[in-house]
């Protein structure tokens, strides 16, 4: 697990060294364990490297690593998890081996195979191969979007690295914000792929490779989608079995490793039975890790504890009361681009106290995406019965009082809903998941901003993914769409960032390309059966944890943002909301005042409007002021 950078002149301009250097340090929190780099003879490529040892720690597997002669250097971040598997047919094809690394597999499958070499890899990677023979390089990311690649072209050069810090220390690179991708961001959270906020730098998507020879040859292609069409009809006892089997050999191919290995245990289903799993393939206590905060309506240690008590792990846990102000200034350095999970937070925290104790930690992410954990989907299963539901308007405006009156947010919840419905499916579940609706936009833009954002892929963004779904059932559409964007844009982002800045490593079974494959394959009715969510995952958990942990109502990483916000950090939000600078960006005083005072009301919990902007402003200040 590594940071990558890396310079390509097109021209045949020498590589600045000195300038290579700095791209690859400002990663050093990535890789403080070694740091190295390569100037190819000609001097128009250099690749840096910054090394976190996980896997042969010797010396023999520093990077940037080339194969036997020479002619192919690699810069890679991530795990291959089946490179033990890969190595003896390389070897009988007369690839000769220095280390005992993953990174070398990498070099001898791409020799053999080209670009053909990423069918063969299974796990999370980003990585540059620089083809001396060729004069190519070869960019790739893996199938979900576990490690981040980033990059920019130039008329004579590319620059890439795994964070876009490294790219703006290149002298070309100029720094502009891209007012339509904050458009995009106000309405997901976070900035859709293939942006990132900055005009003219862009992320590399999931299960895509670019191939750069010149500046007139540069290929962009997608190597790898989920098919939710191949449905396999089993028995549901079956089908536990199969699932259960998949997911432990998942979990087993992750607990290779040289260094202290761990859990980041939430106390959901997930994270829980990866630790149960866990404890069944190690002879030493599983390392487990939890967060959570003093206000108990976000806090969910005790569940946590059911589980670290029943599998006996070497359990510590950590309750956040953050200086908000200070850590908020952390995450916008380290997210670099808007990001408006507030979730990022407790994360960052959870991998601050988990590197204390190990490198490597396995946890949860994707059992919602695999077996539809999200409320929301049973909102979109309930999504027809709304078309003839009498009387709506009332209903909703009954939900608001309610709310308004009891302080209850599940009323709100009934409000959002019913002031979603749409007679198009994909633009009521864009009003569920959406932070700012459209509405809401015209509340605190001002004109010149809305005409600036006019071609903002707000909506179409989303309905690009759905549409590619082609004749799935309406639920495999739902999940196809979140897991290409979702779940590559925002919640593999929270935990790569977040680990990272502590040089952690964090492994995730239920993102295993082959577990998805399979899972795709389970039909709906298995995964929500009634409107009992992850129906089929939990038959098997039951075997394995404490049914309070199993059957309750899914909290995630919640964050007390409307009690921070209606208390110690009113007078800052405000400040900095109404800032003069800020506003020059495009927003209306009066619309963000009206923001805060229905806030602090409880007319609406704007909680997460309120963060997101309040992240913004410190974004515009961290990177353009």
């Amino acid at each position: 697990m590594c940071g990558i950078v890396g310079i390509y002149n097109f021209q045949g301009k020498a590589v600045d060294e000195k300038l290579l250097l700095r791209m690859r340090d400002t990663l050093a929190h990535r890789g403080p364990d070694g740091a190295s780099f390569y100037i190819s003879p000609d001097k128009k490529v250099g690749l840096g490297h910054r090394r976190l040892s996980i896997i042969d720690l010797s010396e023999r597997a520093d990077q940037p690593m080339s194969n036997e002669d020479g002619t192919v250097w690699i810069v890679f971040n991530g795990e291959i998890y089946n490179f033990q598997a890969l190595r003896p047919d390389l070897e009988k094809r007369g690839h000769r081996f220095k280390s005992n690394s993953d990174t070398e597999v990498i070099i001898h499958l791409y020799e053999e195979y080209k670009e053909k070499c990423l069918d063969y890899l299974r796990g999370m990677f980003a990585f540059a191969i620089w083809d001396e023979n060729a004069q190519k390089l070869f960019l790739a990311r893996d199938r979900v979007g576990k490690k981040p690649l980033k990059y920019f072209i130039g008329p004579d050069f590319i620059v890439f690295a795994s964070e876009l810090k490294a790219i703006l220390k290149h002298p070309e690179v100029k720094k502009e914000p891209d007012l339509e991708a904050i458009d995009e961001y106000l309405t997901y959270q976070y900035v859709p792929h293939p942006k990132t906020g900055f005009k003219n730098i862009f992320k590399l998507e999931p299960a895509h490779y670019l191939i750069v020879k010149n500046s007139r040859e540069i290929i962009k292609k997608r190597y790898w989608r989920l098919n939710y069409s191949k449905k396999i009809d089993l028995p549901e006892k079956e089908w536990e079995e199969v699932i259960l089997e998949k997911l432990k050999e998942s979990v087993r191919m992750r607990l290779v490793s040289d260094v202290p290995l761990g859990a980041h245990l939430s106390g959901g289903i997930d994270s829980s039975l990866i630790v149960a799993l866990m404890s069944q393939e190690t002879r030493e206590p599983v390392k487990t890790f939890s967060i959570g905060f003093k206000e108990s309506d976000y806090n969910e240690l005790s569940y946590a504890r059911l589980v670290a008590k029943k599998y006996n792990t070497e359990h510590r846990e950590f309750i956040v009361e953050p200086n908000a102000v200070e850590i908020l200034q952390k995450l916008v350095y380290h997210y670099e681009e808007p990001y408006a999970d507030s979730s990022a937070l407790p994360t960052w925290y959870l991998s601050e106290i988990t590197r204390n104790h190990v490198t490597v930690a396995l946890n949860g992410d994707g059992g919602d995406e695999n077996f539809a954990g999200y409320t929301r989907y049973n909102a979109m299963k309930i999504f027809r019965q709304l078309s003839i539901l009498p009387f709506k308007s009332q209903f909703k405006k009954l939900n608001q009082l309610i709310y308004e009156i009891t302080k209850i947010k599940l009323f709100q919840k009934g409000y959002r809903l019913l002031d979603s419905y749409s007679a198009d499916p994909l633009d009521f579940y864009l009003k569920i998941i959406d932070y700012f609706s459209q509405k809401e936009k015209d509340l605190i833009y001002t004109e010149h901003f809305k005409e600036l954002v006019k071609n903002s892929r707000w909506h179409s963004f989303l309905r690009e993914k759905y549409n590619d779904a082609g004749n799935f059932d309406w639920l495999d559409r739902i999940l196809h769409t979140d897991i290409n964007s979702y779940l590559a844009d925002d919640l593999l982002v929270k935990i790569d960032i977040a680990s990272m800045a502590h040089a952690t490593e964090v492994r995730s079974p239920f993102l295993d390309q082959e577990f998805l494959e399979l899972t795709a394959k389970i039909p709906s009715g298995l995964k929500i059966k009634g409107h009992n969510k992850k129906y089929l995952i939990k038959k098997i958990a039951e075997k394995y944890l404490p049914k309070e942990c199993i059957y309750r109502t899914k909290q995630g990483f919640g964050v007390p943002l409307d009690h921070w916000f209606r208390g110690g950090l009113e007078n800052y939000l405000r400040g900095e909301l109404l800032d003069e600078k800020f506003l020059n960006y495009g927003f209306k005083k009066e619309g963000l005042e009206k923001l805060l005072q229905d806030h602090k009301s409880f007319k609406q919990n704007y909680a997460n409007h309120l963060w997101a902007l309040l992240f913004l402003r410190t974004w515009f200040k961290t990177w353009f002021e």
